[in-house]
């Protein structure tokens, strides 16, 4: 038995006078009515109604059943109603788990302005520079850097891609040389990101398309890109780093590019999340904010 058909059935009968009529109201037959609550009497063991054959009444047990249903019916109506309002206007908490450099000077710059077209939704933003699992570190979503993901069940969107640079300050080179091909890093401090999948390994492409790869070495090691920033800055090495990390630097001449005639593989960012037939309105906002923001501005 269908135990909510039932009660809404008994409701129905009650307020509108008739099986008859509560049938017509729920779209069945009035013998479908009948059964239903003669099933309920049936589970319950009590008689909710008394019936004649031109009229019915409720019994005291039926009174008392029918005041009870009637709360958990409107209930789950208002529950229904605020799903169907939640769904509209998307809103409550969404968890963002962001890159340290990332969150600091991409998300800082942009969230402002979704918070203003969607006031509801309010920000919980974790930083840090580690892979997180989005289930049970409770995420709706995260952003991600990388010059690829594995295999995962959660859906992978891709926003954007930033270029790679090697950098280093002009007073290291002024002191060290430049180096002319990724070979001559050899003979250099290189500041390596330890979360990279391979730290102490850069990849260069020549103007030709040959591959140069070095395996490189240096006394600073980091797993937030901003520190290795900030020690290119300082002098230390030389830097393989995001270009979004490094703009401001080089516009400013506080650090400059090394070996620009050679290009290092891209990082794509990423937006990440649990895959789902019902994808929660506050992520799909995000996500697509975030796809549009990136199509209307070149990223570094």
């Amino acid at each position: 038995m269908d135990q909510l058909s039932a009660l809404r059935a008994l409701r129905r009968v009650v307020e509108l006078g008739s099986f008859t009529a509560a049938g017509a109201a729920l779209g069945v037959s009035h013998s479908i009515i009948s059964r239903q609550i003669g099933q309920l009497e049936s589970q319950l063991g009590a008689q909710l109604l008394n019936r004649t054959t031109r009229r019915f009444a409720l019994t005291a047990a039926g009174q008392e059943y029918y005041l009870a249903s009637r709360d958990i019916l409107d209930a789950l109506d208002a529950a229904d109603r605020a799903v169907a309002q939640h769904q509209a206007q998307p809103s409550g908490s969404l968890r963002i788990n962001a890159p340290m450099a990332f969150g600091a000077l991409e998300l800082a710059a942009w969230l402002p302005h979704f918070t203003r077209q969607y006031p509801h939704i309010h920000l919980d933003l974790v930083c840090n520079d580690r892979i997180v699992d989005l289930i049970d570190d409770g995420f709706d979503v995260a952003l991600r850097l990388a010059r690829g993901l594995p295999d995962s069940t959660l859906v992978a969107r891709q926003l954007a891609s930033s270029r790679t640079l090697a950098v280093a300050s002009p007073a290291y080179l002024a002191r060290h040389g430049h180096p002319a091909t990724p070979e001559e890093l050899l003979q250099h401090n290189c500041l390596r990101y330890t979360l990279a999948d391979k730290p102490d390994a850069w990849s260069f492409t020549d103007a030709a398309g040959a591959t140069h790869k070095v395996a490189v070495r240096g006394s600073l090691q980091a797993n937030t890109s901003v520190a290795l920033r900030e020690a290119a800055v300082g002098g230390m090495g030389i830097a393989s780093v995001a270009a979004f990390i490094v703009c401001d630097a080089l516009r400013s001449g506080h650090l400059v590019e090394v070996l620009p005639g050679y290009t290092m593989r891209p990082r794509s960012l990423y937006a990440l999340y649990p895959q789902s037939r019902q994808l929660s309105p506050k992520v799909r906002v995000f996500v697509d904010f975030a796809v549009q923001h990136y199509q209307e501005r070149h990223w570094d």
